[in-house]
C-alpha cells in the first residue's frame, strides 16, 4: 500500500478528519499495513504492547479469557475503528485478545511513535479522549444492563445495541443484522450460556420480535423489542 492510500484511508478516520495533508504526513510516514486472514490473531492478552491499530477493512473480536479459558467478549469492532485505547503514555500490555472474524486489512503505527504525534498534536489528543469518553459510558451502560435486568432483558438490549453497530434498515421496516454472531458470540457479550440464549431467541421468534432471512441473519423488530423492555 503506496503512501498515498495509506494517507487517504487514515483521513478517513473520525480521529484525524480535521488534519491538513501537512499536519498527517508525519504520521503517514511511520503507518504500515498489513492484511490478516480470518480466524487469527493480531495479537494475544498479555502480550506486549506494540501497535495501535486502525481497521480499513473486515471486523475484529476484541475478548478476554478468565483462568480456565471462559471467553467474554468485550467488543466487534468494524472499519473505521482503532484499536487498542488502553495503553497510551504507559509500560503495559495488551489488556485482550484480537480475533479476526472477517478477513481484514489494517493500517498500524508503533504505540511510541503514535504517542510523540499525540504530544504534537493537541486536537487529536482532545478527539482520542472524546472516544474514550464513548468507550466509558458503553462500557457504564452495559454494567447496569447487567446489575438491573434479567437475562431475557440483556439480551433484548444487546440485540438492540448491535443493531446500532451492525443494522441495516429493510424496506419493511425492519432492522437486520450484517454480521453474523453464533450463539455462542452473543452469549459471551453478556456472560450467559449458549443454551440460554438460544432460548430465548427461540421465544423471540414464537412473539415474532425477531426473525431469520434465507442466509440466516437476524432481523429486528426494533419498536417491538424496545417496548418489550417497558
Amino acid at each position: 500500500m503506496n503512501t498515498e492510500t495509506v494517507q487517504e484511508l487514515l483521513q478517513k478516520f473520525p480521529l484525524f478528519k480535521g488534519l491538513t495533508d501537512y499536519e498527517i504526513e508525519s504520521i503517514v510516514e511511520l503507518a504500515k499495513s498489513r492484511m490478516y486472514r480470518h480466524g487469527t490473531h493480531i495479537f494475544m492478552q498479555g502480550d506486549p504492547l506494540t501497535n495501535v491499530y486502525f481497521i480499513h477493512q473486515g471486523k475484529i473480536k476484541i475478548y478476554k479469557t478468565d483462568f480456565h479459558g471462559k471467553e467474554q467478549i468485550v467488543n466487534v469492532l468494524q472499519a473505521g475503528d482503532m484499536f487498542p485505547h488502553q495503553g497510551f503514555f504507559r509500560q503495559d500490555d495488551y489488556p485482550a485478545h484480537a480475533e479476526v472474524l472477517e478477513d481484514a486489512t489494517l493500517i498500524y503505527i508503533p504505540i511510541p511513535s503514535f504517542e510523540n504525534f499525540l504530544v504534537n498534536q493537541p486536537e487529536i489528543c482532545v478527539k482520542l479522549f472524546r472516544v474514550l469518553g464513548d468507550i466509558i459510558v458503553d462500557l457504564q451502560t452495559r454494567l447496569e444492563e447487567k446489575l438491573l435486568h434479567n437475562t431475557y432483558e440483556q439480551i433484548i438490549m444487546l440485540l438492540i445495541r448491535l443493531s446500532k453497530g451492525y443494522g441495516k434498515e429493510t424496506s419493511d421496516g425492519m432492522t437486520k443484522l450484517t454480521t453474523n454472531f453464533t450463539n455462542r458470540e452473543l452469549a459471551n457479550m453478556i456472560g450467559s450460556s449458549r443454551e440460554t440464549v438460544s432460548r430465548t431467541l427461540t421465544q423471540l421468534k414464537k412473539q415474532h420480535l425477531i426473525t431469520a432471512d434465507k442466509s440466516g441473519a437476524i432481523v429486528l423488530d426494533i419498536n417491538a423489542l424496545e417496548e418489550e423492555l417497558f
